[in-house]
């Protein structure tokens, strides 16, 4: 809670549920990060948070941008930034969309299959292309592996294949799983990508990028190391496989950047138990899952929470509002409540500024989508 967002609480009472970013705070991460890893280029992960007020604050900082569809496009070059500072990493692209961007000027794009780079060649000629290499994520609290990237024998052939398709091949990337809790990881992804660069070098190919994706945790329930320590196992691991030549360094920071800047108010409709006998109380909330929190699906996020009342604490289920079983937030991973909370009380959920808004339905059960405010 930041004194910005604890005034803007106090001044403007806002209806419940809604969500409160501090805009100084993803400044605040984007200038660590360059800090600790100042030989990496900073792309944005607009899917983490797609404000206006975001994307142009980060592009007068000078950050660039990851995005993921034409809209995510037409989002950032609204906020002035150029096309040379975007790349299309969706590895799962319409032709037309392809098309449309590299129209516009963006000439970076990521695949991972042969229909994908096909595509590519045919509406981006000569463009710049990468390819994602699939990563099994282990420690992610929230896992990329198996729907992205291809395994390492088939990357170096589709980058040859660029190549004979008039494309240029100009790196590899990889995702090690967001909300990574091992630092190990980024070695791993780093030591299989140098031995493709080797491989290629000897194809008569020399890639001239990597990207290291996100994977960079913000604050849950779980404590993590601080950002330092992830930029020195990054370096470490791309000095020992890569010696003094480095590539170019792309990195794709979504949640570390935007997830510690946001609050979530949201106020407490129901308070029950399932039976006279029964120690658990279930606590119901005014979101839920379908409101903005679906990356409580199976409890993978486990988000801080601030509540109001003290004394004896006893364990509860945590669920959304919503007419559907699946709407419950945390019940294996049990919180502990105060039993004076009541109904109408308030409840603050930390560090939400990141896929959020972004995974809010539209209307679901007529419930509106999450009400957002950039102090």
């Amino acid at each position: 809670m930041t004194a910005k967002i604890y005034q803007f609480l106090a001044d403007h009472q806002p209806d419940t549920p809604c969500l409160i970013v501090d805009l100084d705070v993803i400044a605040e991460n984007y200038n660590a990060l360059n800090r600790y890893l100042p030989t990496a280029r900073v792309f944005y992960a607009v899917k983490a948070n797609p404000a206006p007020e975001i994307l142009g604050m980060l592009g007068r900082l000078g950050s660039s941008f990851d995005t993921a569809s034409r809209p995510e496009i037409e989002m950032v070059l609204a906020e002035g930034v150029t096309p040379d500072r975007i790349s299309f990493g969706n590895t799962i692209k319409k032709e037309r969309d392809i098309a449309w961007a590299f129209a516009r000027g963006v000439d970076l794009f990521a695949f991972d299959s042969e229909a994908e780079l096909e595509k590519l060649a045919r509406s981006a000629p000569g463009a710049r292309v990468f390819c994602r290499l699939l990563m099994t994520c282990e420690g992610a609290d929230w896992p990329l592996s198996r729907k992205f990237g291809c395994e390492a024998d088939m990357a170096r052939d589709l980058l040859v294949r660029a190549r004979d398709l008039g494309l240029e091949p100009y790196g590899i990337s990889f995702h090690v799983g967001s909300q990574q809790t091992r630092l190990d990881q980024w070695d791993i992804a780093i030591g299989k990508t140098a031995m493709l660069f080797t491989e290629l070098n000897a194809a008569g190919i020399e890639l001239k990028m990597i990207n290291l994706g996100g994977g960079l945790p913000a604050h849950y329930r779980d404590e993590v190391a601080p950002v330092g320590d992830y930029s020195n196992a990054i370096m470490n691991a791309m000095t020992k496989h890569f010696g003094n030549n480095l590539p170019l360094m792309i990195v794709e920071p979504g949640r570390s950047l935007v997830g510690d800047s946001g609050i979530l108010e949201a106020e407490v409709v129901l308070i029950a138990r399932k039976s006279y006998e029964d120690a658990v109380r279930w606590v119901y909330l005014d979101i839920g899952k379908f409101g903005g929190l679906a990356e409580t699906m199976d409890e993978a996020i486990k988000y801080r929470l601030q509540v109001p009342g003290d004394g004896d604490c006893g364990p509860v289920v945590l669920a959304g509002p919503t007419c559907d079983s699946a709407d419950i937030l945390y019940e294996k991973n049990q919180y502990s409540l105060p039993m004076s909370l009541k109904v109408g009380d308030k409840i603050r959920i930390l560090a939400t500024g990141a896929y959020t808004t972004t995974y809010a339905a539209v209307n679901f059960n007529g419930f509106a989508p999450l009400k957002a405010y950039y102090v």
